[in-house]
């Protein structure tokens, strides 16, 4: 049965943009919150904490065969084994800065949209191996004016020069403030995480997070940063397929509600913040990895005919059914080899946190957010290093930012950090091992003052069992406008070596800044959380 404050929202988004059927997949089970990411930071921690949906086998190194042969998933449709991951939403209290969970409700809304910008192309189901991210985390600004303000008309976009795919994502997530006593905003309405006091004032049933998807395909699995290989249409959730991007993908989705109107934050003065350490909005983003069944979903999209989103009219779904229940979604959680990365198994599921998991820092913008352990290093010398952090000599190591409670130790077999607490942690009062003497390399000619001897700076060790007499594994050499780089590879230790030849040409050309990540934003699309 349709809630009637449901039922106009599904006459609003199936009169969308010609929307003519769809369904939502109902996620009502969350498998855990964990610090990875297996698209962006494969095989190790991720920087900041999501929130996780859809198959018990999502890990670190998930692949799309791992995720098929998980045991369950969290979403009614038991042949969905897909992975869905958001950032979890925290409330930051301004008297004493320390950190609290929000809650959840209702899991998540995947909604499965059959677009195809009124034309007679046929919309193709995601291929095994397909994954794609929506939206950047290092965003902190909005540049299509006031992003508490309704969107121009969609047709004074191009005019406008804003249908390229940088305006298209930042139009592609919106924060819903819910009351259900008066009219609901329609979906991507507003562009901006609403603040505490607002939300106070005016959501009293919370706010829902909404994050539209690519549709436009260019028949890769994935790219380099995991958005290239799609893109957006020029309305966002419809419309036409940019040149390049002619394949038509199903049309992505997402909806979760998170409780600010609970209880305990009455009264209270502070902020939302993000896991990433945003407390603006504008680095939400979302992650899907596919899971399902390409024939399975190829039919569904083929047979799910019907404009109502209820996936009970859908054929496909109920002659392979039956369809989960909500106890039975609520019932799959992560598989056991996953939990040294989850973020419940510490004990914060509920709890107060000095610190956001991971160690994250707020910024609150307008520049782009600094990676966490970003420095001058990384743009000098990323392009030719394996993705490792190596310090340089002269600077400063990486910082890792980890929690005041927190350290890091070296998962065995793995190489990769856990977050256990320091009262698990023993010390040690044997310091680390001496580097090894530096080589004194060949005099210069007369004419040339003699070069400073190489400085080695060893790496920080995380607190495992060292091992002597590992010598070194490889070394690189690397130069770059009259600087040559020196790089040793030790098996337990890294020591990095630079070495400064001084000539006559020398030229010292200025870093180039990096480029800001793209960021992506979509139409509205006017629909109510059921």
């Amino acid at each position: 049965m349709v809630h009637l404050k449901s039922a106009g929202a599904i006459a609003l988004l199936s009169a969308a943009s010609g929307v003519d059927a769809f369904w939502r997949m109902q996620c009502k089970g969350r498998t855990g919150t964990a610090l990875i990411d297996p698209i962006v930071d494969f095989g190790k921690v991720a920087d900041h904490a999501h929130v996780f949906h859809g198959s018990s086998a999502i890990r670190e190194d998930s692949t799309y065969e791992s995720l098929r042969a998980g045991s369950c998933t969290s979403c009614a449709v038991k042949q969905d084994m897909s992975a869905y991951w958001t950032p979890n939403l925290y409330f930051e209290d301004a008297s004493t800065g320390k950190f609290e969970p929000v809650p959840q409700v209702g899991g998540l809304l995947a909604y499965y949209l059959l677009r195809n910008g009124n034309t007679d192309q046929k919309i193709s189901a995601f291929p095994p191996g397909f994954r794609m991210l929506s939206g950047s985390s290092l965003r902190r600004d909005y540049t299509l004016g006031d992003p508490d303000a309704a969107d121009p008309p969609t047709s004074e976009w191009a005019a406008l020069g804003q249908t390229d795919q940088e305006s298209l994502a930042q139009r592609a997530l919106g924060f819903n403030c819910m009351d259900y006593s008066t009219t609901p905003e329609g979906s991507l309405f507003r562009h901006k995480m609403p603040n505490k006091e607002f939300t106070d004032a005016k959501c009293k049933d919370g706010v829902r997070f909404e994050l539209m998807f690519p549709s436009c395909w260019n028949g890769e699995n994935d790219s380099k940063d995991h958005k290239s290989h799609v893109a957006f249409p020029n309305l966002v959730g419809d419309g036409a397929c940019p040149k390049g991007f002619e394949k038509r993908l199903v049309t992505l989705f997402f909806e979760t509600i998170w409780a600010t109107n609970a209880p305990q934050f009455k009264g209270r003065a502070g902020r939302w913040v993000l896991a990433n350490g945003d407390p603006t909005g504008f680095g939400y983003h979302g992650d899907f990895f596919n899971g399902w069944d390409k024939g399975f979903l190829q039919n569904s999209i083929d047979r799910c005919t019907n404009p109502s989103g209820v996936m009970q009219d859908c054929p496909q779904f109920m002659e392979n059914g039956p369809l989960q229940d909500e106890q039975k979604q609520e019932q799959c959680k992560l598989a056991d080899t996953f939990k040294p990365f989850s973020i419940d198994s510490f004990g914060v599921k509920e709890g107060i946190l000095a610190n956001l998991p991971g160690g994250v820092q707020v910024q609150d913008g307008p520049q782009d957010a600094k990676p966490k352990g970003h420095d001058i290093l990384a743009s000098i010398i990323e392009p030719f290093l394996p993705e490792v952090p190596v310090p340089t000599s002269g600077l400063p190591p990486l910082n890792t930012n980890l929690p005041a409670q927190v350290s890091s130790s070296i998962l065995p077999n793995v190489g990769i950090f856990q977050e256990v607490t320091s009262s698990t942690l023993t010390t040690s009062s044997t310091p680390p091992p001496p580097p090894p003497p530096a080589t004194t390399p060949p005099p210069p000619p007369a004419t040339t003052p003699p070069p400073p001897p190489p400085v080695t700076t060893p790496a920080p060790v995380a607190p495992a069992p060292q091992q002597d007499g590992k010598g070194p594994v490889s070394t690189q050499t690397i130069t770059t406008n009259g600087m040559v780089q020196e790089i040793v590879y030790y098996e337990d230790i890294v020591y990095v070596t630079e070495e400064v030849v001084t000539t006559t040409t020398v030229a010292v050309m200025p870093l180039m800044k990096s480029s800001k990540m793209k960021h992506r934003r979509n139409h509205i699309m006017r629909n109510r959380h059921i």
